[in-house]
């Protein structure tokens, strides 16, 4: 039967990102080197050899796992709060290992397209995705040039382990400059200075910021608030928004969620300070931020995935 997703949140991610692959991805990529006429053939037969074994969670299982929990508060006639789609790049033949896993750890995860090494991201807009995460960056890149949806690259380091995050509660973190908002003003800022910077929001502290790429994705997580049964105050989601920006251009910011009609439940405005410890406080099922310099510290501390600039932008050189 078809329903409509306008008041559903939709979150595609690869196979890559929800479970732990690395073992296979090693092979294959050894093989291609060693034997590039023959690797497919070997990787196959090693995916359809293992294709009863439970894969391990991925970095962003926890998330993917709280979401759908929200569907809890379905009412009956409405669609799904939440609905995920698996995104692969395996064929459907490899990718049964996969489908397997979903079923054995009881993911409520019933829509899926295996690509078979092609580009997982041009079919985001026909399954009315509003959130792509993924460990490839050229499919991450491909998606905010289109700009058909938000998308992040999830950088696994080396020290991970999944977490135990409560999935009672859906936590999710923003920075603000070039990921919520658009990039104009962090532009100000690279190019005049700091004191430049701080002007110029001052002097445009009640016009709101254009918005970002990940400015629709939060926006329908606020729409997503408002089907809950529960006061805002009392949300099994709660937003964060963690910046370098601090007063006073912490004003423009709080009058611009305030114009898109968002209600966040904490703010931090940090002047500079390292994020990852604010971070791991509110314990963070994901964290969004464009630059390297705090995704370095936060994916130690919580699942980090990072903003590409579009590849016409002035920031990604």
């Amino acid at each position: 039967m078809a329903y409509t997703l306008d008041k559903t949140l939709v979150i595609g991610i690869s196979a890559t990102a929800l479970f732990d692959l690395s073992e296979a991805d090693k092979l294959y990529k050894k093989e291609v080197l060693k034997h590039p006429d023959t690797a497919i053939e070997i990787y196959r037969a090693f995916m359809l050899k293992n294709e009863d074994v439970v894969l391990s969670e991925g970095i962003g299982f926890p998330l993917v796992k709280a979401l759908l929990n929200l569907n809890r508060y379905q009412k009956k006639g409405e669609p799904p709060l939440v609905e995920v789609v698996i995104m692969s790049r395996n064929s459907p033949d490899t990718g049964v290992q996969v489908l397997n896993t979903i079923r054995e750890l009881g993911l409520n995860v019933t829509r899926s397209a295996f690509t078979a090494g092609e580009s997982s991201a041009d079919y985001l807009e026909a399954f009315d995705v509003d959130l792509f995460l993924t460990t490839n960056e050229s499919d991450a890149q491909k998606v905010i040039d289109s700009a058909v949806c938000a998308s992040a690259v999830l950088n696994i380091p080396p020290s991970y382990k999944p977490d135990t995050t409560d999935d009672e509660q859906v936590r999710i973190a923003f920075d603000g400059d070039a990921v919520l908002f658009d990039e104009s003003s962090e532009l100000v800022y690279k190019e005049e200075g700091l004191e430049a910077f701080h002007e110029n929001e001052t002097k445009e502290q009640n016009t709101p910021m254009k918005e970002g790429p990940f400015a629709a994705f939060l926006i329908k997580l606020a729409k997503l608030q408002e089907r809950l049964p529960m006061k805002m105050e009392f949300s099994p989601i709660r937003i964060a928004i963690v910046t370098a920006r601090n007063a006073p251009s912490d004003l423009r910011v709080i009058k611009t969620l305030r114009h898109w009609g968002v209600y966040v439940d904490e703010a931090f405005f940090l002047g500079g300070l390292e994020k990852s410890k604010i971070l791991k406080s509110f314990k963070a099922h994901i964290f969004f931020d464009d630059q390297d310099v705090h995704l370095k510290n936060s994916s130690l501390v919580v699942p980090s995935g990072k903003v590409l600039y579009p590849s016409h932008s002035k920031l990604k050189n």
